[in-house]
């Protein structure tokens, strides 16, 4: 019965952290599945989203929700502007050279928020009360019920945009072809900027929840996260949508299980463990069909 409780916490607390995988993911699949590029900048976005959450917060002197919009609004712009000005001059480049681009850009924001804020990590207030409900003896405290439930409205939003609305339909069109969906009228720059704005702003919200779990938030604290966001869209499905939140939920659980029941330690092996697996076994994610899935 012990191991069954320890094992049903571990599956909540990685539920909870495997939901801001899927929000960091659900970015890099979005930009994968029109453009065909993994943004490693990505990871550093959702930093910035943290850090700009925490100044709306101590400086503002906001709420939670307040400041959780305020962040994704200024990092949606960010995430056009890094659009515009490093990866649309480089739309037909070889492949490699935005991939260095895009390794680039994540330096210039790591070193700028560094420059601007110091290296010394900050300790982001506590913003809502700290409660913990006790279900049949599972414990499931304040932080991860407001992660979870903000992830649900996020996630929800996203798939009512991408399925029912114009701005929907064009994007699942340039995901498909982008030269084509431009014949039949769609800006696809426009769109191409438009997904670069909702998945930067999916990333800052799930920084301004992390910085709300675990209390702390520095300039660095993009690099993992972002790898392993990446490690989960490539599991669910590279450019699927649905692969990515499923990508990212096993990712959590998996990290929460490890930590668990073997050691810390390994949990950031067991990540990249998966992915040398997927890319083994099925290099298309559990969702993939093949290699030229879409959105």
């Amino acid at each position: 019965m012990d191991f069954f409780h320890q094992l049903v916490q571990q599956l909540i607390n990685g539920v909870s952290l495997g939901s801001i995988y899927a929000l960091i993911a659900l970015g890099y699949t979005m930009i994968y599945g029109i453009i065909k590029l993994i943004n490693f900048a990505h990871g550093d976005i959702y930093m910035v989203g943290a850090y700009l959450g925490f100044f709306a917060v101590t400086q503002m002197h906001v709420s939670i929700f307040p400041a959780l919009l305020i962040s994704m609004a200024v990092t949606a712009c960010l995430g056009m502007i890094v659009e515009r000005l490093a990866y649309k001059p480089l739309r037909h480049a070889p492949r490699i050279s935005i991939l260095i681009t895009a390794i680039g850009v994540s330096f210039f924001l790591e070193y700028t928020t560094m420059y601007f804020v110091t290296p010394t990590p900050r300790t982001f207030p506590s913003v809502i009360e700290n409660v913990s409900f006790n279900i049949a003896g599972f414990i499931i405290n304040g932080q991860q019920l407001l992660i979870l439930s903000i992830t649900m409205i996020l996630m929800a939003i996203l798939t009512y945009i991408v399925q029912k609305t114009k701005l929907g339909k064009a994007m699942r069109a340039a995901s498909f072809d982008t030269e084509t969906a431009q014949l039949m009228g769609i800006d696809s720059d426009r769109i191409i900027s438009l997904t670069f704005c909702i998945g930067s702003a999916l990333a800052a919200a799930a920084g301004v929840l992390v910085g709300v779990y675990y209390n702390t938030i520095d300039p660095l604290m993009g690099i993992m996260p972002g790898l392993k966001a990446f490690v989960a869209a490539v599991l669910g499905g590279i450019g699927i949508l649905p692969g990515a939140v499923v990508g990212g939920i096993i990712l959590g659980v998996i990290e929460a299980l490890v930590s668990g029941f073997l050691s810390s330690t390994f949990r950031d092996a067991a990540a990249f463990a998966i992915l040398i697996l997927v890319l083994l076994i099925k290099p298309s994610g559990l969702f993939g069909k093949n290699t030229n899935e879409k959105v």
